[in-house]
């Protein structure tokens, strides 16, 4: 099945095509870590549905009625399910139907993204199967790694996420950073199937997984044999040849969970979590006061933050609870950095000729403390105006 995306990005020729060069030679060679309804009525139907609700009631009113889950969102969204007779599609269905108990486990760690990433999805008009990829490459566990160098949600190796922007160092990882993360998934997927596969998202997927150099070759070979090159043609690696069977036999048992026998949770239709720019350094402590939040909750949400401080050099936005966006945008709009602390003395604007060792003993901190508290891996690279965190909290 061929499907063109709605996007077309205006790229400069060059740069698409240095872009495409890198990602190919980094390629993502991704190995799972995968352990182990859509509402419809036909028209009689509807009509007897009708017939017995009161004649006040308008449309809209009828379709209150009816409450929406993310998952009934999500299976709106498929757009595969015509090959879910396939035999290789089958196999795999028939593999997650005795294990149920997986689906529910994976399922239920997916809440807090689950709803936000069809919602990007949906944005782009992609097939909602490409929201379940994180199901089957890291078990919807952001801080996932696997034993090939993969990290996140998306698990993107080193090199294909360097290519994408999304950068390691001082205290940030952007491939476990949920929100960068999934926007550069579905930007690589769609500039892949626009740039060599006519807009066809399943040879894109393949890519993904296998790199467009081993997904090309196994095209041309296809094409060569007389075949029309779609992605059921190829000869590919046996991971690639499972990852989008694997991806419609998922959805076909979330569109119909009590078929197979699985519980799935209980997630609402609306995002949980809301992304909120980083407009200034923002130490922990401080972006959860400002969110209405504890540290920890704030920490769960952002993974990619693996030291104290959201630096928007790196960190250009954070995930927060969806009703605490509003708030913490505000107080960032109006507070100072000392007013919204209330603690001027908790914070340290580097000077020129500063050391952090210096800074450290006149403070009366740890050295590697204060390197900890702000995700410092080399104290050499200190800047005139960065903002220090004096304390851990």
């Amino acid at each position: 099945m061929t499907y063109y995306t709605s996007r077309r990005r205006i790229l400069g020729f060059t740069s698409c095509l240095a872009l495409m060069g890198s990602l190919m030679a980094a390629g993502n060679s991704q190995a799972s870590t995968t352990p182990g309804s859509a509402f419809k009525d036909d028209s009689a139907s509807l009509t007897a549905r009708t017939a017995t609700l009161p004649t006040s009631l308008h449309f809209w009113d009828a379709l209150a009625l009816e409450p929406q889950d993310a998952w009934s969102r999500l299976s709106e969204a498929f757009q595969w399910q015509a090959d879910a007779d396939h035999p290789r599609v089958q196999h795999w269905i028939e593999h997650y139907r005795h294990s149920p108990h997986n689906i529910a486990e994976i399922t239920e760690r997916a809440r807090p993204w689950l709803a936000w990433i069809t919602e990007r999805v949906e944005e782009r008009k992609l097939p909602g199967e490409i929201a379940l990829i994180p199901f089957i490459e890291s078990s919807f566990d952001p801080t996932a790694r696997s034993h090939r160098g993969a990290s996140g949600l998306w698990q993107f190796m080193p090199g294909t996420g360097n290519a994408l922007g999304l950068h390691r160092g001082g205290g940030y990882d952007g491939r476990l950073d949920v929100a960068r993360s999934t926007h550069a998934a579905l930007d690589y997927i769609e500039m892949q199937a626009e740039q060599w596969y006519e807009g066809d998202i399943e040879l894109s997927l393949a890519a993904y997984n296998a790199g467009a150099g081993n997904v090309n070759r196994a095209r041309s070979a296809a094409l060569a044999q007389g075949k029309a090159g779609n992605y059921w043609d190829l000869d590919l690696p046996r991971e690639t040849m499972n990852y989008v069977p694997k991806l419609i036999a998922i959805a076909t048992i979330i569109a119909d969970p009590e078929r197979y026998g699985v519980a799935l949770p209980e997630i609402e239709a609306e995002p949980a979590v809301a992304e909120v720019p980083v407009t200034r350094s923002l130490a922990l402590g401080e972006a959860a006061q400002l969110a209405g939040v504890s540290r920890s909750e704030l920490e769960e949400l952002n993974p990619g933050l693996l030291g104290n401080r959201a630096d928007p050099r790196r960190v250009t936005r954070l995930l927060v609870p969806a009703e605490s966006a509003t708030q913490m945008v505000a107080r960032l709009r109006s507070d100072t950095p000392d007013r919204a602390t209330g603690r001027s003395d908790e914070t340290y604007v580097v000077r020129r000729g500063d050391s952090l060792s210096a800074i450290a003993s006149r403070h009366s901190v740890a050295l590697a403390d204060l390197a900890r508290w702000n995700g410092i891996e080399r104290p050499d690279t200190l800047q005139p105006g960065q903002q220090l965190t004096l304390s851990g909290s």
